[in-house]
């Protein structure tokens, strides 16, 4: 058996410019944390033949062209994998469409088990590359490069991406002290909305391949709160980080008018009102979790805890995605 974990992330600054609409226009950055919380994907031998793939549904398949989930099959067929006695399983501690970047979590850790089938151990630099060349060429996703490089790096990890592709990966130096007053100062909140990632982020797709301005101008101040994220982050300057992240809310609000609600609007001006400096929905938007940067976390926690959302503990991690057990 081979077991395989992938960590889910937090994006800190500048999400949205990864997007090839507008990267490949003008670069983009940003800076994400990789936290512990996984998606898993376990893959075995079976008995007798037949493909077995295991996630919210269960499939049964003759070959790997049968199979309908559309990440799977492509992984097969990438790594070159066609035999017929396989079963592939996958559990996360967070379920998808919640803006924790599950998709990218799962392709990573799924392309790792496969390579290990061969025998074979992927540098993290190619495990993001083919994961994106999965969803993003292949299966056509408007996504971005984002979520299957913080997931295969780990850490708190800046990127830069190029208008040619290619991505610079640099993690954020952060003294023990700083990785400590950085955790301490986050609380991360779901808000009971889930949605598809694909869907919220179609209209910035498409507005930014019409070289729509506003959608271009928003995107280029969202960058540059990416650049100035790494500089506080390094710093350990939780002041710093919550001022930056509710500017980032308010230029990602004018993305989309779907980008929020009024309950998610209410409990934000709530948290501000009670020890948050700052915070913004994590991911594409529309639902998922709330992440806030607070110097009062006692008087956070207990403000939105009135109001019964429900808070999700977390550390960072260090680690990418990562073969357990072969």
């Amino acid at each position: 058996m081979i077991v395989v974990r992938s960590p889910l992330r937090l994006s800190l600054g500048g999400g949205g410019t990864d997007l090839p609409s507008f990267s490949r226009r003008e670069g983009g950055a940003l800076v994400a944390a990789a936290i512990d919380k996984y998606v898993y994907v376990t893959l075995h031998r079976t008995f007798e033949p037949g493909l077995i793939v295991k996630y919210s549904s269960v499939e049964r398949a003759a070959s790997r062209e049968e199979i309908r989930h559309p990440i799977v099959r492509e992984a097969l067929k990438l790594v070159g994998i066609d035999e017929t006695d396989l079963e592939i399983a996958s559990m996360a501690d967070i379920p998808a469409g919640t803006g924790l970047g599950s998709s990218g979590s799962f392709t990573t850790a799924l392309l790792a088990a496969l390579h290990a089938l061969r025998g074979n151990d992927v540098a993290p630099a190619l495990l993001a590359e083919q994961a994106c060349e999965i969803e993003m060429v292949r299966l056509g996703e408007p996504v971005g490069r984002q979520d299957p490089y913080i997931a295969a790096h780990g850490g708190v990890t800046a990127f830069a991406f190029a208008e040619d592709d290619r991505v610079a990966v640099s993690p954020v130096p952060l003294s023990r002290d700083a990785w400590t007053r950085l955790e301490e100062g986050l609380v991360l909140i779901f808000t009971g909305f889930s949605r598809s990632a694909s869907a919220v982020l179609k209209e910035q797709d498409d507005r930014s391949r019409s070289e729509d301005p506003e959608m271009l101008g928003n995107l280029r101040v969202v960058k540059e709160i990416g650049q100035r994220s790494r500089a506080v982050l390094e710093a350990g300057d939780v002041e710093g980080l919550g001022r930056l992240m509710n500017e980032h809310w308010e230029w990602k609000k004018r993305r989309s008018a779907a980008m929020s609600n009024p309950a998610i609007d209410a409990w934000y001006e709530l948290a501000l009102g009670n020890g948050a400096l700052g915070g913004k929905l994590v991911g594409a938007g529309g639902g998922g979790f709330l992440l806030f940067c607070c110097v009062d976390r006692p008087r956070l926690r207990a403000a939105l805890g009135g109001t019964g959302l429900r808070e999700v503990p977390f550390r960072f991690e260090r680690e990418g995605t990562r073969v357990l057990l072969r």
